[in-house]
């Protein structure tokens, strides 16, 4: 990461996001690293920096967002019956099935009944060695893996593909367009008022992207296939300052209108497995910033497979590094929010370097950078204090759910609460 400017004040994080790993500088560097290039575009708008006060329980509101979320006043569960750490035959493995599709593909793998509860999968798993847990997992395109000692995911070809290279990589496309398509509603608040973003992200990394771009003034559409489902508390959580639509780009009519959303956008952010959206993508115009997140990275034999937080934490020696003898977890999903924080950072400067050379980029992050980051850093604790629970000024009421205010202390609230998901047309708010 960047060092931060010297107009970013930090206080003392005291024992919010406390563990055994630096995780707290992680959130924080991230945060930064979005106050930076904000500023940096301010200065190319003409604005100037401005001082930033990164508030550490706001940082740890935000990062903690699904752990604060009420829904009718009741608490929502992160992680469903079949998502979690299971013991196999001679180690432990994590498992991912929050979304219906994986649970199947989980069952399926294992030869169990889609019916089948946890204390079934449990049993079964016993079975199997990690590492056939995962090899089948993969065959079905489910999500799991073994779980590994940092040593142990180190020496393996994947853990030295995820650990190489920058944090946040940008790549300048060639051919430019000269100029700005920025309005004159922009703001030294709402600096990208007037950039149109299209994203495709689901659950936390890209979402947090996004929505970060939606808090900084930029018109973002969320778009998601009518045949894949979303968790409707998930969204509730991420999808503020955004609107949401469904488009069938399978269909003629639904190519079409995504071919004419993406003519008119400034942005792009996927973050699907690499390589499943690129025939999406054929026709952007050169000067289109592209923004991709993955789990595993773009290089390296994991490439190409499914990944969330949790699986990353597992499978790169986090888990045991908080856990000890059985493994344990971050004090939140930090490598998807901290991705999510530094992949914005990226597109804003993409978007600064664009008004001074008309050119788009592609700006990469991922979940296993980003733990190698952490596990490389220093400022490791071996006997971490309980994390502090950010109190009641961190979080917002809009009609029966309560969410976290934005990381960034400057601004109270997102433009506008989570829209119903898929219930926005797909066209630009301007076009309405």
């Amino acid at each position: 990461m960047q060092p931060a400017s010297h107009r970013i004040e930090c206080p003392d994080s005291g024992a919010f996001l406390a563990a055994r790993l630096p995780v707290f500088d992680l959130a924080a560097g991230s945060l930064a690293a979005v106050a930076t290039a904000v500023d940096r575009f301010r200065v190319s708008c003409g604005w100037g920096p401005r001082s930033w006060r990164l508030d550490p329980e706001r940082i740890a509101a935000a990062f903690s967002s699904d752990r604060l979320l009420r829904v009718a006043g009741a608490p929502v569960s992160g992680f469903a019956e079949l998502s979690g750490f299971f013991a196999v035959s001679d180690g432990w493995v994590r498992t991912h099935a929050n979304y219906p599709h994986h649970r199947r593909r989980l069952l399926g793998a294992i030869d169990l009944a889609e019916d089948a509860g946890r204390e079934a999968v449990a049993g079964r798993l016993r079975e199997f060695t990690p590492a056939e847990v995962e090899e089948r997992a993969f065959a079905a395109q489910a999500v799991a893996s073994a779980v590994r000692t940092q040593e142990e995911w180190a020496a393996t070809p994947q853990g030295a593909a995820a650990a190489a290279g920058d944090l946040v990589p940008t790549v300048v496309h060639p051919g430019h367009s000269p100029g700005s398509r920025r309005s004159g509603q922009a703001s030294a608040t709402t600096p990208l008022s007037g950039i149109t973003v299209l994203d495709l992200t689901r659950v936390i990394a890209g979402p947090v992207a996004t929505r970060t771009l939606a808090l900084l003034g930029a018109e973002v559409l969320r778009i998601d296939p009518p045949f894949l489902p979303e968790i409707a508390v998930q969204h509730l959580d991420t999808g503020q300052g955004k609107r949401s639509t469904l488009l069938d780009v399978t269909s003629v009519a639904g190519r079409r209108r995504w071919e004419e959303l993406l003519a008119d956008a400034d942005v792009v952010v996927t973050g699907y497995r690499p390589g499943a959206l690129d025939t999406l993508l054929d026709r952007a115009p050169a000067r289109v910033v592209r923004g991709r997140v993955s789990a595993w990275g773009r290089t390296g034999p994991w490439a190409g497979r499914r990944g969330f937080d949790s699986i990353v934490q597992a499978a790169s020696g986090i888990s045991l590094v908080e856990g000890g003898h059985a493994p344990g977890a971050l004090p939140a999903q930090a490598l998807d929010h901290a991705s999510g924080y530094l992949l914005a950072a990226g597109i804003v400067d993409a978007l600064t370097a664009h008004r001074s050379d008309g050119c788009g980029r592609t700006v990469d992050v991922s979940l296993a950078r980003t733990g190698a980051w952490l596990l490389s850093a220093p400022g490791r604790s071996a006997d971490p204090p309980a994390a502090a629970v950010p109190g009641p000024n961190c979080v917002v009421s809009h009609g029966t759910s309560v969410t976290s205010r934005p990381a960034l202390a400057e601004y109270d609230d997102y433009p506008f609460p989570a829209r119903p998901w898929g219930e926005d047309p797909a066209v630009w708010a301007a076009t309405t």
